[in-house]
């Protein structure tokens, strides 16, 4: 069950327009437009909507895909992976486990340790850095 629950109408008021796009409507953010698909420096990133930490600087890297990509999430609460198989596909849909917003996808050609790409939207997150 969600930690957090809320109305669309809800999250309308408190989301800017992209935000509910991708994260209450799962949408696809444009690749390359995000700056934390850049952003090297040293800390956490969290769900957008929540807070609920998801991803460690540690574990970003450069996919070349122009969306921000990590090898593995913070922990294995912080996520949800679900079937998702919408666009004539089928596909590994990354989902907030503490509000259910949609983030990203995960695909199995990512680099060493894990093999996995987590593929997020940087709409859906934001960044904490390292103090």
């Amino acid at each position: 069950m969600r930690e957090v629950i809320k109305s669309e109408e809800e999250w309308s008021k408190e989301l800017t327009g992209q935000q509910c796009f991708v994260l209450r409507e799962k949408g696809t953010e444009r690749p390359f437009t995000s700056p934390l698909n850049d952003n090297k420096e040293e800390g956490i990133y969290i769900c957008a909507a929540c807070d609920t930490p998801l991803f460690s600087s540690d574990t970003k890297y450069d996919s070349g895909s122009g969306w921000p990509s990590f090898f593995t999430p913070i922990g294995e609460q912080s996520v949800e992976e679900i079937v998702d198989r919408s666009h004539g596909m089928s596909r590994t849909e990354v989902i907030c486990r503490t509000c259910g917003g949609h983030l990203g996808h995960v695909f199995n050609d990512g680099p060493k340790p894990t093999g996995l790409r987590y593929c997020m939207n940087g709409v859906a997150l934001k960044f904490v850095k390292k103090s």
